[in-house]
């Protein structure tokens, strides 16, 4: 079969950043009121979460290295939800890779999966928090603010969720996501902030890049207000792809590094994981690789068509199946259609296509990697009309190895 060649095409995001995070960390540090709030030796939970989030470790070992510099105890702990396989060991390894260790950001790492209720909160829902937090002084969480892969509300993902559901762990999380999330998060959050001693938390934005495009600590009773402030931002910079209407899509690789849904259907199509109407609508979904990250949680699988015997043979169903358990979203553990290989998958989405010579197909490496994409004729004579975007003159050809597998566009 012909494969149609693909243009490079190139997007210019605003990727204002910040210079020097560390700095950044210790400024925000030293503007905060810690009068009649803490006293030297006292012990500071600080959680964490499995996100990606760029310089994480120079964000946890900075606010590790403000909060000694003040006489007090730090100690980290994953607030993670049921990732990692809803253990402790598989937590500590997710905070492991990422760059958070012991010797990284001088604090002990303690992962437990034991949680505590505190009772139920305002919207009916029973929050449960990690034991080591209560049991510590004081409680300090890191996160990036971004909207959610499941739901639209005021705030989305941010310091409020890592308190009611990453902090939950996978019984506290698992009970959240029982009930509507976009209702359930703030009264959680409030609640434990009435029965622990939640001292502050770092929100994060990040660039189309990945870099960190602004940062803020917070009290505790600012966490809804900035959450919601940094949501407006995060939307504004959130990657997409400039086009609507797509025969095939095909994405190089999903995982949990990439987005808590493996693929954010921010940008895939918040249908294909919610339903309603397919805005945008990329007909044919082929999903070629795992990543390793995502130690074989395929969670979002379930919004492709196409896999390959691959992704099938690298993934771990029990920590899917969890993960999916846990959200709530038991469709992004379903089955796509699997084929033996990547040469196949593509035959076989162009075999559905009724107008192959026109064919409107993109590839990118993944929902998180958008600066740069590849797409059929049909839609870079579109795209190269469109204020920031880029079409190369010369095409190129999909290549596959001995064995069909899809080789790398990127030079």
């Amino acid at each position: 079969m012909d494969l149609p060649p693909l243009y490079r095409i190139r997007q210019r995001f605003d990727v204002t950043t910040v210079a020097d995070v560390a700095a950044a960390v210790r400024d925000e540090f030293s503007k905060f009121d810690w009068r009649d709030k803490i006293r030297p030796g006292q012990s500071v939970a600080v959680g964490v979460g499995s996100r990606g989030t760029h310089d994480l470790r120079v964000l946890a070992a900075s606010t590790v290295a403000c909060l000694k510099s003040r006489g007090l105890k730090p100690f980290v702990i994953p607030a993670m939800g049921s990732h990692g396989g809803g253990t402790a060991e598989g937590q500590a390894q997710v905070l492991a890779e990422l760059g958070i260790t012991r010797e990284t950001v001088g604090a002990p790492i303690v992962s437990s999966m034991d949680v505590a209720s505190l009772g139920r909160s305002d919207s009916g829902a029973e929050v449960y928090f990690a034991k080591d937090a209560l049991d510590a002084d004081h409680i300090v969480v890191i996160n990036r603010v971004k909207p959610h892969t499941a739901f639209r509300a005021e705030v989305e993902s941010g310091l409020c969720k890592i308190l009611a559901v990453g902090c939950g762990r996978q019984k506290g999380a698992a009970n959240m996501h029982r009930y509507e999330l976009g209702k359930t998060i703030v009264p959680a959050a409030r609640l434990i902030m009435q029965q622990a001693s939640v001292l502050c938390g770092l929100a994060v934005t990040e660039n189309a890049l990945g870099g960190i495009h602004s940062l803020k600590l917070a009290k505790p009773e600012e966490f809804p207000a900035l959450d919601s402030e940094f949501l407006k931002t995060a939307w504004t910079l959130l990657p997409k792809l400039p086009v609507e209407d797509l025969d095939i899509l095909l994405v190089d690789e999903m995982g949990k590094n990439v987005s808590g849904a493996g693929m954010d259907p921010n940008v895939i199509g918040f249908w294909r994981r919610e339903g309603g109407p397919r805005r945008p609508d990329y007909r044919i979904l082929i999903v070629l690789d795992l990543t390793p990250h995502s130690h074989g949680n395929a969670t979002g699988i379930g919004m492709a068509d196409l896999t390959t015997r691959r992704v099938v043979d690298r993934i771990d169903w029990e920590a899917t199946y969890l993960n999916a358990f846990t959200s709530g979203v038991l469709r992004s553990a379903r089955m796509p259609i699997p084929v033996e290989n990547d040469k196949l998958a593509v035959e076989t989405a162009l075999y559905r296509t009724p107008n192959p010579g026109g064919i409107r197909m993109v590839r990118i490496v993944n929902t998180g990697e958008l600066e740069s994409f590849w797409a059929t004729a049909a839609v870079a004579s579109e795209l190269k009309a469109q204020k920031n975007i880029t079409v190369d003159d010369v095409a190129c050809e999909l290549k596959f190895s001995h064995d069909g597998r899809l080789l790398s566009m990127i030079d």
